[in-house]
């Protein structure tokens, strides 16, 4: 199946007889592996009109290609931090080289692996390996400004830089990621640490503020993965539950109705 790709472009047009159009900006991200709540995310995929599929697809500078059922849409990563409020989860892409002096370790962190994951569905230990995120600034030559990389997974062996330089990237490259937002300190997780560079949770300000950086952050994608660097596409995707809530709420509805019966028609007194 063929996937529509869109590179420095952000809008799209979509014309059969100039009618029909697509905004990349106002397309809402669905990860592509739908089977559990966390995994890694290639690309975003959301379905066009009929009209869209049929038309001819126009799109400068880097082109558009078609696909039957829907396609993946990558846009420039925008340069306000308040433009990328409504887009975590959001595949952008970004030009620039790596400052791999200023590395930030988020921790522990398991590796992102749906398969593993699945196999281990229901189990009460995990043959997951501990480790970390390394986060890295990006130096965007395009925009001019820095931004925070999770570059991905490394185990913590490899914590230190001086065992993995073969995947320590340098030069100029293209790299795409996930747009991801601050996050605020959950219960019984542990403060960030900055003297001893341990991270448990995002704190953009935080992290932008110690490395010289826009806070603006992205999870590379596994596409970005280098033989001896971090391993990429750790975006976890974590949706809200709230079955604990139906369980009392529906349960408690029925120990009502039960006692409501069980008063009216059971202890009725003898003769009534």
């Amino acid at each position: 199946m063929k996937t529509w790709t869109v590179g420095q472009q952000s809008r799209c047009h979509a014309t059969p007889e100039g009618s029909a159009s697509l905004d990349c900006g106002a397309a809402e991200p669905f990860p592509r592996d739908t089977r559990g709540v966390s995994f890694p995310v290639a690309g975003t995929s959301i379905a066009p009109s009929p009209r869209a599929v049929v038309g001819f697809v126009v799109c400068s500078p880097e082109g558009f290609s078609s696909s039957q059922t829907g396609f993946s849409c990558t846009c420039p990563l925008p340069c306000s931090p308040m433009e990328l409020r409504n887009l975590e989860y959001r595949p952008v892409k970004v030009r620039g080289y790596f400052d791999h002096s200023k590395e930030l370790y988020m921790m522990p962190r398991t590796m992102v692996d749906p398969e593993r994951e699945a196999r281990e569905a229901g189990r009460l230990s995990s043959s997951a390996q501990s480790g970390a995120h390394v986060i890295t600034p990006f130096r965007c030559t395009d925009l001019g400004m820095s931004i925070l990389v999770n570059r991905g997974f490394v185990p913590r062996k490899k914590l230190n830089p001086d065992t993995r330089k073969k995947g320590q990237i340098e030069g100029e490259v293209d790299l795409v990621g996930m747009v991801r937002l601050t996050e605020t300190r959950k219960p019984f997780v542990p403060e960030n640490n900055p003297e001893r560079n341990h991270w448990y949770y995002r704190d953009l300000e935080a992290m932008a503020t110690l490395t010289g950086t826009e806070p603006i952050f992205i999870d590379a994608d596994f596409k970005s993965t280098v033989p001896g660097g971090p391993i990429g596409g750790q975006t976890r995707v974590t949706l809200r539950n709230e079955h604990m809530q139906y369980i009392i709420t529906w349960y408690g509805l029925c120990a009502a109705t039960s006692y409501l019966w069980v008063k009216k028609f059971l202890r009725r007194a003898p003769g009534t």
